[in-house]
């Protein structure tokens, strides 16, 4: 039995432009990202505000990079359209029955960066690694892993587990000989050796270059080199889109729609698929401390959002709308409980309501026109990444919105790294952040992301990615038995939607902005081979890492 992948494709439109910047002094540079005809070296920005930390561990929440480019997984899954998983690693894969077994072919006469051979025991080495340390295990793996011989693995588990395939074959795969003495969830990996298309070639905090990897049992790639650039934000991203000096960035540049026009060596490509959200430290139990604490204060703000208003200064009408049961609106509708009685966010804000369930909960207001509750005012503070202008923007206009219902936000910026690092050990009260969709399309996955109480962790500990810190045994038990079925078993399956759904949207620990429109911006003067309607073989997004590692792969330099 092959693996399931899903059901209905997302559209994807593509935009022609994005308007007129005030354009850089400087000319189109025949260095870095805008080398003349026939230069190889693609620059890109991830939208990394400040100076790169150096860690290359495919594990750790804070990497910078190698995912997919040096470290690869045994399948590539498209989560931008349905597909059949494209072979990496592994070439065949296969379910037992009762989904309890996979077996998984591996491709042969691969070596590791450093000459060595890449075998099955490499496959069963790095899941052992995963299962022995929690903080790691993001995907809840539980199961045993045989290497059969050199070319074949056999994953067994203790029950049915057909939704976790896509997961596991989409874990990067490690050396065993030399992660045997590495800590995975703390060593940073300073010289990465992988079996990918590229090697880390050169890295300073300003900037790292992967080279490509002539022994690829692909084939070396056509573009030689890759350099991420860290810059100071979106702002600088928007600046060097003008000025011709990278070639891909995911980002915002103003006028987003008229790329074309205004820059004719790029054009910019858009899709739906990252739901944003104010994510709350929720769990008092695990430690967090705040009003956002109390899921009144968390229902009065998801009331308090004008998200047209919103999607309109900070997305510049680019966002769609979102489900508060974080199924993905439209394409994942069918999954969405017929008990959940407000399906989809409301666009325009709710005063009146925001207000009768802070009261209702014994919030009053004071005489400031802020709600007050035992002596303590109803002031929250936001984290956000400085340099990250349309989450500044959009944290504002939430802040003059949620001051007309009562609630005081304030807004509290610093680097990357620390915004990640308050995540983690819970050090937050709301942090304005993402939901990602996972290999295959159809909600389980994010559930189990970012709704398990198994990737969550006390305050103080390192969270997986359950920052919220949200415990519930009734969603978790539904997890768990959606791990047991089919994904085309809908009937078996929505059951336990429904359970989830109507429990977060009860608890709502992640707070529903907007669906936020992923827009690309790449140099089509340069590069041929980017995605497209007509062949969308990979999520467009500079910092979705697998699909990005498959479209350097795809692109070929011009002239």
């Amino acid at each position: 039995m092959s693996l399931i992948t899903g059901t209905r494709r997302r559209a994807a439109v593509a935009l022609a432009g994005v308007a007129a910047l005030g354009l850089l002094s400087t000319a189109c540079s025949s260095s870095g990202g805008s080398g003349g005809s026939g230069d190889a070296t693609l620059v890109a920005y991830t939208g990394q505000a400040g100076d790169y930390q150096i860690n290359f561990n495919p594990f750790s929440p804070s990497r910078i990079g190698a995912l997919g480019t040096i470290y690869e997984s045994l399948f590539f899954y498209n989560k931008a359209q349905v597909s059949e998983p494209v072979p990496l690693l592994g070439t065949e894969q296969a379910w037992n029955e009762d989904g309890t077994e996979l077996s998984v072919t591996l491709r042969e006469d691969v070596t590791w960066s450093d000459g060595e051979d890449f075998t099955a025991d490499d496959v069963a080495f790095t899941f052992g690694m995963i299962k022995d340390n929690p903080s790691i295990n993001s995907s809840g793996f539980d199961g045993e892993v045989t290497a059969v011989d050199d070319t074949h693995v056999a994953f067994a588990f203790p029950q049915p587990a057909f939704v976790k395939g896509p997961d596991l074959m989409s874990t990067p795969i490690v050396p065993e000989h030399l992660w045997k003495d590495v800590n995975p969830a703390e060593d940073v990996m300073e010289e990465p050796i992988g079996t990918g298309a590229y090697l880390l070639d050169e890295f300073k905090p300003q900037a790292f270059t992967y080279k490509s990897n002539p022994d690829y049992w692909g084939g070396e790639p056509a573009v030689k080199q890759i350099r991420f650039l860290a810059l100071s934000g979106n702002q600088a991203g928007a600046d060097a889109i003008a000025a011709g000096t990278v070639d891909w960035q995911t980002g915002p540049i103003p006028d987003i729609q008229n790329t074309h026009e205004n820059f004719p060596n790029y054009d910019a490509y858009t899709q739906w698929q990252n739901q944003m959200v104010l994510a709350a430290c929720s769990s008092e139990e695990l430690g967090c401390e705040g009003p956002q604490t109390d899921p009144a204060v968390r229902h009065a703000l998801y009331y308090a959002m004008d998200r047209t208003q919103l999607n309109n200064l900070a997305f510049m009408d680019t966002a769609s709308e979102v489900s508060p049961t974080f199924a993905l609106t439209p394409s994942q509708d069918e999954f969405v409980s017929d008990a959940v009685e407000e399906q989809v966010a409301p666009m325009e804000p709710d005063p009146g309501q925001a207000a009768q369930i802070l009261e209702a909960a014994g919030w009053a207001k004071g005489e400031d026109g802020i709600y007050a509750k035992d002596g303590e005012r109803l002031s929250l503070t936001v984290e956000l990444v400085t340099g990250w202008t349309d989450y500044i923007t959009a944290v504002n206009t939430i802040a003059s919105q949620a001051a007309e219902a009562g609630i005081e936000i304030k807004a509290a910026q610093s680097s990357w790294n620390e915004w990640t690092e308050k995540k983690g050990s819970g050090d937050f009260e709301l942090a304005i952040d993402s939901l990602w969709q996972g290999p295959a399309p159809d909600p389980y996955y994010l559930y189990n992301y970012f709704f398990s109480s198994t990737s969550g962790a006390p305050v103080g500990e390192s969270a997986g990615n359950n920052f919220s810190r949200y415990s519930n045994p009734a969603v978790d038990e539904a997890i768990e038995a959606l791990a047991t079925l089919p994904l085309d078993d809908a009937a078996a399956r929505q059951p336990y939607f429904d359970t989830i759904q109507t429990e977060i949207v009860r608890d709502m620990p992640y707070i529903p902005i907007l669906t936020g429109g992923t827009t690309s911006v790449w140099n089509t003067s340069k590069f041929t081979g980017w995605p497209s309607d007509e062949d969308l073989y990979a999520f467009p997004a500079v910092w979705s890492a697998w699909d990005a590692a498959e479209i350097f792969k795809q692109l070929e330099p011009k002239g």
